[in-house]
Parts: structure tokens; C-alpha cells; sequence
């Protein structure tokens, strides 16, 4: 009985380490905090209206492989919007958020989408990683090198190009992407940067 009862007590134990290690598997890819004006988009190198996340700005601990030993390809990510500064006047607005890998093939890359917002404040969305445009365009296995976020009419125009930019210029936002495992739930009480 004694036995028994050890033995369902370290199951429970067991099954609760690897729920909870589930839940864990998460990583914020970059978190952001920037203006961006009708004169930034226009001369963005190498495109228009980009906003380039590289380098120090990317997480350095991020996976050199996304299929394993933890398989981030099949999992989800968390989209973290928070929009500080929007001009007046309610135009909607979306960003596509495109993952640039260290290896790809057919276009090369794949993009997210943040949502179409028309005022201040934070939109937050979970979008499944092979769910996403050309998401199959990117070899997972090989990394993200940077990732371009790109300001759009909720027509998918480049900002820069309306007719009416100061509908859309100056703006500030904060950008986070958690990268979340597959199986796992994102949980915001393990991003520091949100507590």
C-alpha cells in the first residue's frame, strides 16, 4: 500500500514537472520602444516604411535551431502591441511583422500580422507558426538573423505611401513577440519585462 501510493505520488509529481516545464518553454524574440515618423519610413534602407529589429536588439539567447531540441516552429507566438503616440483622427493601422531566417527558401521570409488598431493602447494576439504567410518560406532549422516590422493601412499599403500620411505619421509603439513552445500556453507572468 505504501508502495502504491509512493509510486502515485511521484507520477503526480513527474507529470506536474513536465506541465510545468511546458509552460515554460518561452522566449521574447525582441521587445522594442520606438518613433517612427513619415521621414524614418521614407528613408529606411534597404524598404520604405520598415523598421529593422538586428543585432543587439534581438534576443542573443534565442534558439540557433527552432525544431529542437525545443520545437518553437510548431508552437505559437505572442504579439505584444502597446501604441503610445497615434495621430488623431482613428485611421486604421497595422503592422506586418516579418521573420527574416538565416536561411531561406522560395521568397525567403514570412510575416505576421499585429492586428488593425485605430487608437492608443494594446493589442495583444497568439498566431500559430505554420499558420502565418510563407511561413514554410523560412528553414526553421536554421535561426531568425532579424525581423522587419513594416507600418500599413489596414488595406495592406505601406503608410508612406497614402495620400494621407499624417494620418499614420508620427507614431510610438512598443513591440514584443514571445515566442512560445509547441504544446505550451503563453503565460506574461514569465516575461520580466511585463511585471
Amino acid at each position: 500500500m505504501k508502495l502504491r501510493h509512493s509510486l502515485t505520488l511521484c507520477a503526480a509529481c513527474l507529470f506536474l514537472a513536465i506541465a510545468s516545464a511546458a509552460s515554460a518553454d518561452q522566449f521574447v524574440l525582441f521587445d522594442v520602444t520606438f518613433p517612427f515618423t513619415k521621414a524614418d519610413a521614407d528613408n529606411a534602407m534597404p524598404s520604405k516604411s520598415h523598421y529593422y529589429v538586428n543585432g543587439g536588439m534581438l534576443n542573443a539567447q534565442r534558439p540557433k535551431d527552432w525544431t529542437a531540441p525545443v520545437d518553437y516552429r510548431n508552437g505559437s507566438v505572442h504579439v505584444r502591441l502597446e501604441v503610445i503616440e497615434k495621430p488623431a483622427g482613428s485611421a486604421p493601422t497595422t503592422w506586418s511583422v516579418c521573420y527574416i531566417p538565416n536561411k531561406g527558401q522560395n521568397h525567403g521570409y514570412g510575416c505576421i500580422g499585429t492586428g488593425v488598431y485605430t487608437d492608443t493602447g494594446i493589442v495583444e494576439k497568439d498566431i500559430a507558426m505554420t499558420s502565418f504567410w510563407q511561413n514554410n518560406d523560412i528553414i526553421w532549422s536554421e535561426g531568425i538573423k532579424e525581423m522587419h516590422l513594416v507600418l500599413k493601412d489596414d488595406h495592406n499599403l505601406h503608410a508612406h505611401k497614402r495620400p494621407d500620411p499624417e494620418k499614420f505619421f508620427p507614431t510610438k509603439v512598443r513591440m514584443m513577440l514571445i515566442q512560445v513552445s509547441k504544446g505550451a500556453k503563453y503565460d506574461p507572468k514569465l516575461v520580466p519585462a511585463l511585471k
